[in-house]
């Protein structure tokens, strides 16, 4: 019975050995191979015939079985589990006398032929290829390599991580990962470590945070680092690729003070639309703190009749980026933080960054240059309306004074030979022709003397003062006689058209004294005041005052508010005003209540000589 239990179990043991997928070999402690499975004449080439009664050290190349013997009498001394040349490379010969490498595990059995040992071979030809493939690959990286265990002991470097850090591989292969890192970092670093072990994924390290290396010689660099976790034998790994972004860092610096040092404002935007950078420009032409538009979509720049088309427009542009402006042919406006719009030109230029595809938008405020190519445009206007203008003087100093020359002409001979035989009726129209005839031509010199204002002017610098004292000193007459009273306030010192600026005056105040009830004194005042750059003035009246229906139809041409009979004039001397004060680039209203007076202001904006 006892034998058939001992038979039992030597045929499980069979079986066990026979279905396992690694080569058996049992060995007794003279080293006789007692038992080899059929994994074993596969991977050695021998049948069991041919090992079962020989020394195992048939199966181990010759410059290892010289000490084999020494290795098997100290297992045997103590058996138990383990695994063979723990640290030491292993290697099997076959029966062909090729050598494979192998891992080995021990396994004490007590049978009744005395104790044995189970020794488990494991042919790890295809691990070590693959392992050198790997190697091969972490050598030839272009970035430095770091394969790191759990406990964050470097076990592989490649070329590139001693040149990056200035160690030799010896020097690192087998120390803590913290050799590489400022001090600053690594003590916390064995929590990040193990918090990355707890859950190992893929990932960049340190997202959103500057990173730095430490070399060799203490100096410091900033990296990228990507982490890659992998499955070996000894265990979860992680391969870190480490890349040196000093001089990348340095460029983005370059490139971050060049756009802030700008003269126009520029905005950095990605392909999504949402702005990476911005200049102290952008801040001071929109209104906005640099803070309130990093990360917020560009539409937030764009008045909302754009906004809606402007994400298409976007896109069309990352498919084929090229350095253009923006909106060509079209009126482009930009929207500032108070809700303002500012009329802009933009150019775009594509660049490309770690980041990927980004557009540098240079922006710039057109506003005065449109205004000033309006002012350009009317000045041809107004020079336009002056030609036609100067070309209708010419005719009417020419081919209207003849005709009245001769009308006056022979309207005087006719009252020298023939005015004492009419009677009174006769000498009464006889008189009004006259008088006709002499306004006429009053009203065509006022014409010719209209159009040729400004034509023959240049620009001086003017006391105000002294030419306002010059001008109440040549209305002396007018102000004795109705006993007139001027007041005249601090005036600026300006670049002016000084004979038509004196002009204007002169036709102001007169036409102050001029506009008064009968046996009124009158009184005018003359100020002025900066508003906003410009220099205003004002002539104000206590006259007859003018109703609001009239206040723009007394700048026109030969427009008169009242009868001759009442108030003398040839209906020019306010459209003179107009004339002179666009010649300045100016603008002239009035304000009045009707009987209580007038204020007549005009301003001259800053003129360059």
């Amino acid at each position: 019975m006892e034998q058939k239990q001992i038979k039992h179990t030597e045929l499980t043991f069979q079986l066990i050995v026979e279905s396992s997928p690694n080569a058996i070999v049992l060995v007794n402690k003279e080293g006789k191979i007692a038992y080899v499975n059929n994994q074993t004449e596969k991977l050695f080439g021998y049948t069991k015939v041919e090992l079962v009664g020989q020394l195992v050290e048939m199966l181990i190349p010759t410059r290892y079985s010289e000490n084999h013997p020494g290795f098997r009498n100290t297992f045997f001394t103590s058996p138990k589990v383990r695994s063979m040349g723990v640290g030491r490379e292993l290697f099997a010969l076959r029966k062909d006398n090729t050598e494979f490498p192998i891992e080995i595990g021990l396994n004490p059995i007590v049978t009744v032929d005395g104790t044995m040992v189970l020794a488990s071979i494991i042919d790890i030809t295809e691990r070590k290829k693959a392992e050198e493939r790997f190697r091969l690959v972490v050598e030839s990286a272009p970035n430095a390599m770091v394969l790191v265990n759990h406990e964050g002991i470097i076990t592989l470097i490649n070329r590139q991580t001693e040149t990056l850090f200035g160690y030799e591989r010896i020097e690192l292969v087998g120390k803590k990962i913290e050799i590489l890192l400022p001090e600053r970092f690594s003590k916390h670093h064995p929590e990040h470590r193990t918090s990355f072990f707890r859950t190992p994924q893929t990932r960049s390290m340190g997202a959103g945070r500057n990173l730095f290396a430490r070399k060799k010689d203490g100096s410091e660099i900033q990296v990228e680092i990507g982490l890659n976790p992998i499955d070996a034998v000894e265990g979860q790994l992680v391969l870190v690729s480490i890349i040196d972004i000093t001089d990348r860092k340095k460029a983005e610096e370059r490139f971050r003070l060049v756009v802030e040092s700008a003269p126009n404002a520029m905005i950095l935007v990605n392909h999504e639309g949402v702005i990476n950078l911005i200049n102290k420009q952008t801040e001071i032409l929109f209104g906005y703190e640099r803070s309130e538009l990093i990360g917020k979509k560009l539409e937030i720049l764009l008045p909302e009749r754009f906004s809606n088309q402007h994400s298409t427009h976007r896109n069309d542009f990352f498919k084929k980026p090229q350095t253009r402006s923006m909106g060509k042919g079209r009126d482009l406006f930009a929207k500032r933080k108070d809700g303002t719009e500012v009329q802009v030109e933009i150019g775009l230029n594509p660049i490309e960054t770690a980041e990927g595809q980004l557009v540098l938008a240079s922006i710039i405020d057109i506003t005065e240059r449109k205004i000033q190519e309006m002012i350009l445009k009317k000045q041809v206007e107004l020079e336009t309306k002056n030609k036609e203008l100067e070309q209708f003087a010419y005719v009417a100093s020419h081919d209207l004074q003849e005709p009245l020359r001769t009308v006056s002409n022979y309207m005087q001979i006719f009252e020298e030979d023939y005015l004492a035989h009419l009677d009174d009726d006769a000498r009464k129209y006889i008189h009004s022709v006259n008088n006709a005839t002499k306004r006429m031509s009053t009203l065509v010199k006022a014409l010719l003397d209209f159009s040729r204002l400004g034509r023959n002017s240049k620009l001086a610098h003017v006391d105000c003062n002294e030419l306002i004292d010059n001008v109440v000193s040549d209305l002396q007459t007018l102000i004795k006689r109705t006993n007139s009273i001027i007041h005249v306030a601090e005036m600026p010192s300006l670049n002016l058209y000084e004979v038509e600026i004196g002009q204007l005056f002169q036709n102001l105040i007169s036409n102050a004294i001029k506009f008064q009830e009968k046996n009124s004194t009158p009184e005018v005042h003359i100020y002025s005041k900066n508003v906003n750059g410009k220099w205003q003035f004002s002539v104000r009246d206590n006259g007859i005052g003018i109703t609001p229906a009239h206040f723009e139809r007394i700048f026109d041409i030969f427009q008169r508010l009242h009868a001759t009979a009442e108030y003398e004039g040839s209906g020019i001397g306010l459209a003179n005003c107009k004339r002179i004060v666009e010649l300045h680039q100016g603008e002239i209203w009035v304000e009045s209540t009707l009987g209580k007076g007038a204020t007549f202001n005009f301003t001259i904006p800053p003129l360059t000589i």
